[in-house]
C-alpha cells in the first residue's frame, strides 16, 4: 500500500469506524472490550488497541499483513486480538468481515463453556444445527486462533469459553447482524432454561431450515 491510500480503502475505513460504534450503541459490546477487522488488499483493517470507539476516525484504524506486519508507516498499534482476526480471514476465504465482542449473555453461556443448541431455528444462521463454543486460550494467543477456527468449522459465528462471541460476515454489516443475532439467542436460550432445558429441534427439523434459509438466500444481504 502506498502512501495515499486508494479511495476504496478510505470508504472501507469509514465503514469500520462506522460500524464499531454501531457494535457498542446497540449493547453487544462494552468500552473497548471488542473488535472488528475487515479484508484488505494484503491483509486486513482492525481497530487500534486501547481506544474509545467514539474517539476513533478513520486514520487511526491500522492495517497490517495476515503476519501481523505493518502495511502503512506510523500507525497505532493494532488490536491485542489481531492474530484471532488475521488468522480467521486468511483461513476463511468466505469471511470478508470479523466481529469480535463480550456481548452478555453470549458471554455468560461462553464462561460456563456451554454451547447453544438447537433449541430455535435461528441458530441456522450461524451455519448449523448449533453455535459451539471453543476451549478457553488465553486472548491474543496462537491457540485462541486455533481453537476458534475449530469452533467455527462450517459455522459462522461461535463463542469463546470465559471470553465472548466472535462472527464472520460477507461484510461488515453482516457480520454485526449475525453479532447480534447470537446474542439474542443466548438471551431466549437462558431464559427459556429458567423452565427447564427446553426441547431440540431434531436433525430433520434443522434441514429443512437449512433449506429454506437456501431458498431466501437469509443472512446474504447486508444489515441496513
Amino acid at each position: 500500500m502506498g502512501a495515499v491510500e486508494a479511495e476504496p480503502v478510505q470508504q472501507q475505513r469509514q465503514q469500520l469506524v462506522e460500524v464499531a460504534r454501531q457494535m457498542n450503541a446497540c449493547g453487544v459490546n462494552q468500552g473497548t472490550s471488542g473488535n472488528l477487522s475487515l479484508r484488505i488488499d494484503g491483509g486486513l483493517l482492525i481497530t487500534p488497541s486501547s481506544l474509545p470507539y467514539e474517539q476513533m476516525e478513520a486514520p487511526d484504524l491500522v492495517a497490517i499483513s495476515f503476519e501481523g506486519e505493518s502495511l502503512v508507516a506510523d500507525q497505532r498499534r493494532p488490536s491485542s486480538e489481531w492474530r484471532l482476526h488475521a488468522d480467521l480471514l486468511r483461513h476463511r476465504p468466505d469471511a470478508e468481515a470479523v466481529v469480535h465482542c463480550h456481548s452478555v449473555h453470549a458471554t455468560a453461556l461462553a464462561c460456563h463453556g456451554m454451547a447453544i443448541p438447537s433449541f430455535h431455528y435461528m441458530v441456522v444462521a450461524a451455519g448449523g444445527a448449533d453455535i459451539r463454543c471453543a476451549d478457553y486460550a488465553t486472548f491474543g494467543t496462537q491457540q485462541l486462533s486455533d481453537l476458534a477456527l475449530a469452533a467455527l468449522q462450517d459455522r459462522r459465528a461461535c463463542l469463546m469459553a470465559h471470553h465472548g462471541q466472535v462472527s464472520l460476515g460477507a461484510s461488515l454489516p453482516q457480520a454485526l447482524a449475525l453479532a447480534i443475532e447470537v446474542e439474542t439467542l443466548a438471551r431466549m436460550y437462558l431464559q427459556a432454561r429458567l423452565l427447564g432445558e427446553p426441547p431440540l429441534l431434531s436433525g430433520e427439523q434443522i434441514a429443512a431450515v437449512e433449506r429454506q434459509f437456501t431458498g431466501l438466500s437469509y443472512g446474504q444481504a447486508d444489515a441496513p
